[in-house]
């Protein structure tokens, strides 16, 4: 009788990963190591959620309300182990841009509404879909996001006296350009000495946290020198001491059309950010997330923070990277990261007044450079033609235009980029009788070896075979496939002889795979794939000593053995000397 894969349940699918941390015999040393974790994200996000704030067009303890209500919330009810929720620099544009035309009032309202649509993009498990946008896609909105951010703290930066400042890039340039006369050489210094204490901490004590080493470093050179910068407390009166009683923004139902298409573009963009988030922390810790379910605390959070003041909600690539290298063992992390910001801003909130704007500045600076992903952008634009226009589409359509036309057209070009490479990859073969001829075994060669039963039973070598047309939307099935093998073997074989077509997507899928596979120690041979599959796999980095390619599976599993048995010898060597 055949074996049936049974359906997870509605329960199954949406029970938070809390939940499942708990029953894992959640102990004291687990409490330990999240408290670690969670304090040390908090420091992280304490000055990134003031900067992001402000340079949203908001006050800055509206960005550490938005980090403790919907961080904590995401935690609580979300699908991933570690996922750090809060605001997020890649919503700076939308964000600005919302307060400019709607007000504040506008902007909780279109975030709520958001909120509602993120949870029901999650009960309809809708939220796979969002996996099958092209990565010059993600790679673009991205870069184009950095360009935007670091655009929006060249004022500041530079201490630039500014009446009204524009919202579109080129208008922005020429304003600044004409206000060059009117810097502040004390915010330049200020700027320019917090990016340089984050690049040498980074540097030389990466474990450090260098975000809020280099804002007190800033504030308190700032306040013992008397130097003449706006702060926060100069700008905001500083921030208060305790969290807002919570109330619902005025609502109308023609306030709520109004602000729609911003709701729309905030949900699009959450779902982005927040699975790309947990899928950064999924490759790094091993684990799986559920996309659907954190999309529904997404959604949860986001109509809960506004409540309280805060805005748009969405998981954090940084602070998410951040938390599982601080060696976090579950969601508890998340929530006790919120649990530490309120205590900072309770504590703490006069000291944030002496904070410099020109600080901040400098810290969304060293953020945007970040998120530019410059070798993927330039490995992009070597990749293909066809890569490479919706990769320029989309960044400059971000950057010029708007962030979700970018997505969207991007989206549509990548669509069309495969049906074209679908196109070309159809061929007239020669067609096989129903029942094919008896083959004589001298059709394969004379000189044929007999069947190794120990090859096929080789525990040290995995051969995969990936056929059919290996792009985007296949990309997420083939990496689970890929992380779903459970030997840890001294070599990988994968044949490519099946595949068509690769694209972008498709190989750094299997760069990630490699990537992981040359960490454990366990070599790669590729056999079979065509010149054009394996163009694309060496733009992207997959060459010797990590990868190698034959031209047949049968060289390759040939080669995966001669290695093995070299290492052996080698070792065996070793040992008796």
């Amino acid at each position: 009788m055949a074996a049936r894969t049974v359906e997870p349940s509605f329960v199954d699918m949406f029970t938070p990963k809390l939940v499942t941390v708990l029953h894992e015999r959640y102990g004291l040393a687990d409490l330990k190591a999240d408290a670690i974790s969670g304090l040390t994200v908090a420091i992280v996000a304490l000055p990134l959620s003031m900067a992001i704030a402000i340079a949203s067009g908001v006050t800055p303890d509206r960005g550490l309300y938005t980090s403790i209500i919907g961080g904590f919330i995401v935690s609580v009810l979300g699908g991933s182990r570690f996922q750090i929720a809060g605001p997020a620099g890649a919503f700076i544009v939308l964000v600005s841009a919302t307060v400019a035309q709607h007000g504040l009032d506008g902007l909780l309202l279109a975030t709520m509404i958001s909120g509602v649509m993120l949870m029901a993009i999650g009960l309809l498990r809708l939220g796979t879909f969002i996996k099958y946008i092209p990565y010059p896609v993600t790679v673009g909105f991205t870069s184009g996001i950095a360009i935007i951010i670091f655009a929006s703290q060249l004022k500041e930066l530079l201490g630039l006296t500014l009446d009204q400042e524009p919202g579109p890039l080129l208008p922005k340039l020429l304003a600044i350009g004409s206000a060059l006369a009117t810097f502040n050489i004390s915010a330049i210094v200020v700027a320019a000495l917090t990016i340089g204490i984050i690049v040498v901490v980074r540097r030389f004590r990466a474990h450090w946290p260098a975000f809020i080493i280099a804002v007190a470093a800033a504030a308190s050179a700032s306040a013992v020198l008397g130097l003449p910068v706006e702060t926060v407390g100069t700008r905001f009166g500083g921030i208060p001491q305790s969290l807002p009683m919570p109330q619902l923004p005025p609502l109308s139902w023609a306030k709520v059309v109004e602000v729609l298409p911003s709701a729309f573009s905030f949900a699009l963009l959450g779902c982005i950010e927040s699975l790309l988030s947990a899928v950064v922390a999924d490759s790094m810790s091993g684990r799986r997330h559920r996309s659907n379910c954190e999309l529904v605390a997404q959604g949860v959070a986001n109509i809960a923070a506004p409540l309280f003041g805060g805005f748009c909600v969405t998981g954090n690539i940084a602070r998410t990277a951040t938390n599982v290298r601080s060696g976090a063992r579950g969601p508890v992390s998340g929530m006790l990261h919120s649990v530490f910001l309120l205590l900072f801003m309770l504590i703490a909130a006069p000291l944030a007044a002496y904070v410099p704007l020109a600080a901040l500045a400098g810290v969304l600076a060293v953020v945007a450079w970040n998120m530019a992903e410059k070798h993927e952008f330039s490995t992009l634009l070597r990749a293909s033609r066809g890569d490479a226009v919706v990769l320029l589409a989309t960044f400059l359509l971000v950057v010029f235009r708007d962030l979700t036309e970018g997505i969207l057209v991007g989206f549509a070009l990548g669509t069309l980029l495969f049906l074209h490479r679908m196109a070309e990859a159809v061929e007239v073969e020669r067609t096989w009788p129903v029942a094919e001829l008896d083959k004589p075994d001298t059709m394969n060669g004379n000189g044929r070896k007999p069947y190794e039963a120990d090859l096929a039973t080789d525990p040290d070598i995995v051969v995969c075979r990936i056929s059919g047309a290996f792009f985007f939307g296949a990309a997420a099935g083939v990496g689970a496939a890929l992380e779903r093998i459970g030997e840890h073997p001294k070599a990988y074989v994968i044949d490519f002889s099946g595949v068509p077509i690769l694209d972008s997507t498709g190989a750094a899928t299997i760069e990630g795979f490699v990537r992981n596979a040359y960490h454990q120690g366990a070599a790669v041979h590729i056999g079979g794939a065509s010149s054009s599959v394996r163009r694309v796999l060496l733009v992207h980095g997959m060459r010797p000593p990590r990868v190698r390619f034959k031209r047949t599976l049968a060289d390759a599993v040939t080669a995966a053995r001669a290695g093995i048995l070299q290492g052996a010898q080698k070792t065996g060597r070793q040992q008796d000397s």
